[in-house]
């Protein structure tokens, strides 16, 4: 793979992520579908029985419904040959209800790390480790 298609896979999970910080459920899911795979392989635990692209969509949709100022910070970005990795900060006040818990008014701040493999300048397979444990007890969920 060349530099320049290793340049054009983080400019595309950038795009991907500028998305998602729009806020725009309409804008996401128009970039979902342009950036993403429909059949894309998603290796992470996600709350939905749907899979692929679909599956990214309604993901998206109950994190935006629940923490309406949702923001992804990426703090590092390494990529080599077909795979992009990031890590990322997520924050948001969760102002709607989320897997069953009401609205807390509590802000929330956890890490993830996704890995990327792209195909052809698409997203075609993801792994990631989303720090679930600390959101929870943000939320007041669990405790320590």
């Amino acid at each position: 793979m060349s530099a320049t298609e290793t340049a054009r896979n983080k400019a595309t999970l950038q795009r991907f992520h500028d998305a998602l910080g729009s806020g725009d459920m309409e804008v996401i899911s128009k970039t979902i579908d342009e950036v993403i795979q429909p059949d894309v392989l998603i290796r992470t635990p996600l709350p939905v029985e749907s899979t692929g692209a679909r599956a990214l969509k309604e993901v998206f949709a109950v994190l935006h419904q629940a923490f309406p100022d949702l923001h992804v910070s990426v703090e590092d970005v390494i990529a080599e040959r077909d795979k992009v990795v990031s890590r990322n900060i997520v924050t948001g006040t969760h102002r709607g209800e989320y897997m069953g818990l009401p609205p807390t008014g509590r802000s929330v701040s956890y890490s993830e790390i996704f890995i990327v493999r792209f195909v052809d300048g698409r997203v075609a397979e993801t792994w990631g480790v989303v720090d679930a444990l600390s959101q929870m007890r943000q939320l007041g969920v669990m405790t320590a």
